[in-house]
C-alpha cells in the first residue's frame, strides 16, 4: 500500500483513454465504414483486431513490472494512445482505408496496454481488500464510460466537423487530460528484486503461485468462458440499419448515454460484489446479459426498441465488467501486479474476440436476431461449464493445497521498482 490511499474514483479517470480508443473505433469508425458499404465481415474483423494486443499483452507485461515506474509507464502509454486516437481519424472511412486503420489500431492498442497496466498496478497496491469491488466498479465505469465518449462524442463530431481528423484531435487531447489524477496517487514503494534475470524469475514464480491457488485457478478458467462478454456492443453501430436507427440514435445509445449507462452499471456491480460472493455475482450478471440479448431479438426491430434494449444491454455489460474486475483483484493479490492483471485481462479478451467473430458470422447467416440468439446460447453454455468446474474445484480441492495467492509457500516479494533517484 502506498502511504496515501486515493479514492477509488481516481482509477475511473485514469482508465478513460483506454475506453476512448476502443469506443472511437467500434462506434464512430464502424458506423462510417458501414455507411460507406464496407461489408460486415470486414468491419467485424477490424473490430476484433484491437483484441490481439490486448490478448497477448501478458507477454510484455513483465517489462512494466521490472522497469520504470507505474506513473512513468502511464504517461508514455497515454501520449502514444492520444496520438493513436488522432491518427485513427486520418485514413478514408472506406474499404481502401482498412489497411492503414489496421496498422494504427494495433500500434495504438499496444501503447494503450502499458497505460492500462500502470493503472492496474496502482490499483492493486493502493486499494484495500474491502474496497476491491468498488474499485473494480469505478475502474470499469471509466473504461466503459470512456468507450461511450469515444464512440458517441466521436461520431457526433465526425458527422458535424469538416474533417474526420478533427474529432480524433479533440478526443486525443481529452486522453492527455485524463493523466491529471496521477497527482493524487503515488508509485508503490515496495521491495523489488535486483537484476533483470532475478526480477523476471520473481515474476514467473508469482504467476506460478497464482495458478496453484484454488481461487487463482478458478479465476484463470473464468477468463476463457464466454460469460458476459458484451461482444455485441462492438457491432451495435454496424447493425443499426436492421433496427432503422438513425446516426443520432446510434451516437446517443452507443456513445454518451450508453457510456453513462455502462458506468452506472459498473458502479452498481462493484457495490454488489462487495456484498456477496464475487463468482456468484458474475454468473448472475452473465445471465442478465443473455436475457437482454434474447429480449432484443424477440421484440420488433424498431428504432425505439433499439434504443431501449441496447441501453439495457449496456447496463448489464457494466455489471459484468465490474464483477470480473472485482473477482480478479480478489484472486490475484499484489506481487507482480501488472503481469498478473494483464494475464487475466489478456485471457478475458479471448472470448470477446471469438464472440465478436461468432456474432458477425451469425448475423451474415441468420440475420440480426440470429446474432443475438447465438450470443445468448453460447454464453449460457459457458456459464454452465464454469459452474460445473467451480463446483468440482470447490468440492475436491485438497485441504492442504493453497486457497489464495497469499496462502502459497514462498510467495515472492513484489517487483514494482521505486521512483528513480534524483
Amino acid at each position: 500500500m502506498s502511504a496515501r490511499t486515493p479514492h477509488p474514483s481516481v482509477f475511473m479517470f485514469l482508465i478513460v483513454p483506454f475506453g476512448v480508443l476502443s469506443g472511437y473505433l467500434s462506434v464512430a469508425v464502424a458506423f462510417l465504414l458501414a455507411k460507406n458499404h464496407v461489408n460486415m465481415a470486414a468491419i467485424a474483423g477490424l473490430m476484433a483486431l484491437p483484441l490481439v494486443p490486448n490478448f497477448w499483452k501478458f507477454l510484455w507485461a513483465p517489462i512494466a513490472d521490472i522497469t520504470l515506474t507505474p506513473k512513468t509507464w502511464y504517461m508514455l502509454g497515454a501520449v502514444i494512445t492520444a496520438v493513436g486516437v488522432f491518427a485513427t481519424g486520418l485514413p478514408p472511412m472506406n474499404a481502401s482505408g482498412l489497411p492503414m486503420l489496421a496498422v494504427i489500431t494495433v500500434v495504438a492498442n499496444v501503447a494503450c496496454t502499458f497505460m492500462g497496466m500502470a493503472t492496474q498496478s496502482l490499483m492493486a497496491y493502493d486499494v484495500p481488500e474491502e474496497l476491491k469491488g468498488r474499485a473494480g466498479g469505478w475502474f470499469q465505469a471509466g473504461n466503459l464510460g470512456g468507450g461511450g465518449i469515444g464512440g458517441g462524442v466521436g461520431l457526433l463530431l465526425a458527422q458535424r466537423l469538416p474533417a474526420m481528423w478533427m474529432s480524433g484531435a479533440i478526443l486525443g487531447v481529452l486522453c492527455l487530460l485524463c493523466a491529471i489524477p496521477l497527482i493524487w496517487v503515488e508509485d508503490p514503494k515496495v521491495e523489488r528484486a535486483h537484476g533483470v534475470i532475478k526480477s523476471i524469475g520473481f515474476v514467473f514464480t508469482d504467476i506460478w503461485n497464482l495458478s496453484r491457488a484454488r481461487l487463482g485457478l478458478v479465476a484463470l478458467v473464468l477468463c476463457f468462458m464466454p460469460i458476459g462478454s458484451g461482444a455485441a456492443s462492438g457491432l451495435w453501430s454496424a447493425v443499426a440499419g436492421d433496427w432503422h436507427a438513425s446516426a443520432d440514435s446510434v451516437a446517443l445509445v452507443t456513445g454518451v448515454l450508453g457510456g453513462l449507462i455502462m458506468a452506472a452499471g459498473s458502479l452498481l456491480g462493484g457495490w454488489i460484489c462487495d456484498r456477496m460472493n464475487r463468482k456468484g455475482a458474475y454468473a448472475l450478471f452473465g445471465i442478465l446479459e443473455a436475457l437482454a440479448a434474447v429480449i432484443m431479438a424477440i421484440t420488433p426491430h424498431t428504432e425505439q426498441n433499439y434504443i431501449i434494449w441496447t441501453s439495457a444491454y449496456a447496463f448489464v455489460v457494466g455489471l459484468t465488467y465490474a464483477g470480473f474486475t472485482a473477482f480478479v483483484l480478489e484472486a490475484m493479490g499484489a506481487g507482480a501486479a501488472a503481469t498478473k492483471f494483464s494475464l487475466f485481462a489478456s485471457l478475458s479478451n479471448f472470448p470477446i474476440w471469438y464472440m465478436t467473430l461468432i456474432d458477425g458470422k451469425a448475423h451474415t447467416r441468420w440475420g440480426p436476431s440470429g446474432m443475438l440468439y447465438a450470443e445468448a446460447v453460447v454464453g449460457m453454455i459457458g456459464l454452465v461449464s464454469f459452474v460445473v468446474f467451480a463446483w468440482a474445484v470447490q468440492s475436491f480441492w485438497p485441504a492442504h493445497w493453497p486457497q489464495r495467492v497469499e496462502d502459497t509457500v514462498g510467495e515472492p516479494a513484489p517487483i514494482i521498482p521505486p521512483p528513480p533517484s534524483r
